[in-house]
């Protein structure tokens, strides 16, 4: 089963005062399953990354994502138009985690990793009751 990756895990894991990284750590170091990171979340960790920690932490992620560390789920066409749908009925979630809910449901992925319990916790995603957050 594969399970898609938020901005909030991503930074988590790079940055050791992040209240989130120890949970976050040792859920990637448990994990076995396949680790989808949506292309929507990579601008926004890169900026987090770049802002708080500085370009070399930036550059240590992009240099994971072309090793192939994680795995890339692009959008498609169809997703932009679920994305406005889901925005419309959630409007306060915005387009990152929106899209991360339209590539769940068609992925038919059920679990999330993410430090954002507030917005994927409310959501009501077309293909399952809820969606099981991690770690």
């Amino acid at each position: 089963m594969a399970v898609l990756l938020d901005t909030g895990v991503l930074y988590a894991l790079a940055d050791r005062r992040d209240s989130w990284h120890r949970r976050v750590l040792a859920y990637f170091g448990d994990a076995d399953e396949a680790l989808l990171v949506p292309v929507t979340v990579i601008p926004e960790v890169s900026y987090l990354l770049h802002t708080r920690l500085g370009p070399a932490a930036e550059q240590a992620f992009v240099r994971s994502l072309a090793a192939r560390e994680l795995d890339v789920e692009m959008l498609r066409d169809q997703d932009v138009a679920r994305t406005a749908a889901v925005l419309e009925r959630y409007p306060d979630i915005g387009f990152v985690d929106a899209s991360v809910v339209v590539m769940a449901e068609r992925l038919k992925v059920t679990q999330i990793a993410t430090t954002d319990r507030r917005h994927f916790a409310r959501v009501k995603p077309r293909h399952t009751d809820a969606f099981v957050l991690l770690p």
